[in-house]
């Protein structure tokens, strides 16, 4: 319990989805915020007497849910979003690279504050960064990136990638875009020391995040594992993505991508891998096994026909699934509230579970409490619990978008992108009816813009 002198905010008279174990839900209920945690939720009004009570909220009208969170992004690419916008992802790469292996500091921070600015208007309260591209003499792109993350105000994972198989070495990269060996360790091990915080309310944290197995080598992997569990940390990195992905690691390792990632200690439960499209059983049984994560990226997917994800069995198989954005070069809309519903219905493309793949609150789950687990965090985070840090969010539902379905989740999930009437992190509110109250929004588009545009001569220049 919080104490007495704690500063309460008051929610009540509001539909509340908490996505706990047993997926409670209150028709017309309340939740009390103590400082940064949860301090009570129930049915009904708040209880009577609460002292220090700095806000009552009547949310008439909303529905309260466990803040989204995101489990894979490239912050990078919201300032080179549409173009390649019809290749696959190996053709795609090799047409973004060179532009990508140009982006310094100040891009890396503009592009930064864009795409979590588009998530956080959109009830994103965690947000995580899979950052791989460091240029020589680029700057301190980790450490733009976490103040942007920081300014926003909101939870962030800062998933320190590399790269260091180029060209020259079979990969796909340009040669001046990755780091050596020594270089992408000793850099990744100063990030973690530098900047992850492991208390329970951390608002930073760091991963440890070799890009895919198509851009690193293989001792790489090895002693990027060897490296997070030395410091604590977690893994993260691209696995099963395409088809093409799965011919390479055949033809250059001799093994599909899951026995490879075995091979080199990178299934666990402190790891999570994006996107896993080409599972088979034996894949996702070592995946359900060893606790290993998944970031479900339902809209990049379909976006570079990587093809669908086999989520409701790994769901099944009891194998953590959360959602991804990924980047916004290969999702425009850098939203995650929308991955809700196109999760649910791409998934129910798969001729063999159709209707039945996923329902509204499986992929409420997934974008929150499913999100906590993989990055993690599933004590502090992912449902609206007493003792759990404070975010949440309030969308409106009583507009015309959706005021005619009766079921709250259904017309979130199935329903037009609802409105953010508040979104809190660790107990502060950081958007008010969808405007972002941490930075302004309308400046951080004219930066992008302008950045973009940097990027672009700077590259055409060769």
């Amino acid at each position: 319990m919080a104490p007495s002198a704690a500063q309460r905010i008051v929610i009540e008279n509001c539909a509340i989805a908490t996505v706990d174990a047993n997926d409670t839900e209150y028709a017309s209920g309340h939740l009390v915020i103590a400082d940064n945690r949860i301090e009570s939720i129930g049915a009904g009004k708040a209880p009577e007497g609460l002292e220090n009570v700095v806000r009552r909220i009547d949310a008439t009208g909303h529905l309260v849910t466990p803040g989204l969170i995101n489990t894979h992004h490239h912050f990078y690419q919201w300032i080179t979003r549409g173009l390649a916008t019809d290749h696959n992802l190996f053709n795609w790469l090799v047409a973004l690279y060179p532009t990508w292996a140009r982006i310094d500091e100040q891009m890396g921070y503009t592009a930064a504050q864009g795409s979590l600015a588009m998530m956080a208007r959109g009830g994103v309260t965690t947000a995580m960064d899979h950052h791989y591209v460091y240029p020589r003499g680029s700057g301190d792109l980790s450490g733009a990136i976490i103040k942007a993350a920081s300014e926003m105000g909101v939870r962030f994972t800062l998933a320190r990638g590399s790269m260091d198989r180029s060209e020259k070495d079979g990969g796909l990269p340009p040669d001046f875009a990755v780091e050596t060996l020594e270089g992408a360790l000793t850099a990744t091990e100063e990030t973690v020391k530098k900047h992850h915080d492991a208390s329970f309310d951390a608002m930073t944290q760091v991963a440890v995040a070799p890009c895919s197995p198509f851009s690193v080598s293989t001792e790489l992997l090895k002693q990027g594992a060897e490296l997070a569990r030395r410091l604590g940390v977690r893994l993260h990195t691209h696995g099963s993505e395409t088809v093409e992905e799965e011919q390479f690691c055949k033809e250059l390792f001799g093994m599909g991508p899951t026995d490879y990632f075995e091979s080199t200690g990178w299934l666990g439960e402190d790891v999570w891998m994006a996107h896993c499209v080409h599972m088979n059983d034996s894949d996702i049984e070592a995946f359900a096994r060893t606790k290993t994560g998944v970031a479900h990226c339902p809209s990049s997917n379909a976006r570079l026909a990587a093809g669908i994800a086999r989520v409701p069995d790994m769901l099944k198989a009891g194998v953590p699934v959360g959602l991804g954005v990924d980047g916004t070069a290969s999702n425009e809309s850098g939203e995650l509230h929308t991955e809700l519903r196109n999760a649910l219905l791409i998934n129910r493309l798969n001729p063999v579970h159709r209707e039945a793949a996923l329902n509204a609150r499986q992929a409420l789950r997934l974008g929150t409490y499913g999100g906590a687990q993989v990055l993690g965090r599933a004590s502090q985070i992912g449902s609206l619990e007493a003792g759990k840090l404070a975010d949440l969010v309030l969308w409106k539902l009583d507009t015309l978008a959706h005021a005619s379905i009766a079921d709250p989740v259904t017309a979130l999930v199935f329903g037009a992108a609802a409105q953010v009437t508040a979104s809190f992190v660790n107990g502060k509110q950081i958007v008010e009816n969808s405007r972002l109250l941490t930075v302004d929004e309308d400046a951080v588009a004219r930066s992008t813009r302008d950045e973009a545009q940097r990027l672009a001569r700077i590259a055409a220049q060769g």
